[in-house]
């Protein structure tokens, strides 16, 4: 796709930018069957280590909640839409893709373009 159709540029910003401004923001939750929490819970330190050393990642936080069994409270923040996209795809080809697939995800974003 070329960019005048719509494929956005996944250049560096400068630092004009106001905080927050162009950030892309994911927050919600992963529900986890019983039968595969420990095998969740094993595989989220790397995962949480690999995105936060992601470029443009400004926060990640991934935990059980203490309320609702087999939940995973999702938080993140990554600095534009590229580095979101770059986050997505490496977690498609990782560990945690494969581990995590097919489980129920209920995430909200915001700051992509449409």
């Amino acid at each position: 796709m070329r960019e005048s159709e719509g494929e956005e540029r996944c250049a560096g910003h400068g630092d004009d930018r106001a905080p927050g401004e162009g950030h892309v923001v994911l927050t919600g939750h992963i529900d986890v069957p019983a039968d595969r929490l420990e095998q969740i819970r094993a595989a989220l330190p790397d995962h949480i280590r690999l995105t936060r050393a992601e470029p443009g990642c400004i926060a990640f936080e991934l935990r059980e909640s203490a309320e609702i069994p087999g939940r995973f409270e999702v938080r993140e923040r990554f600095a534009d839409a590229c580095a979101f996209r770059a986050h997505q795809a490496r977690v498609q080809a990782s560990d945690w893709g494969r581990i995590s697939a097919g489980l129920a995800r209920h995430y909200t974003v915001r700051g992509l373009p449409e």
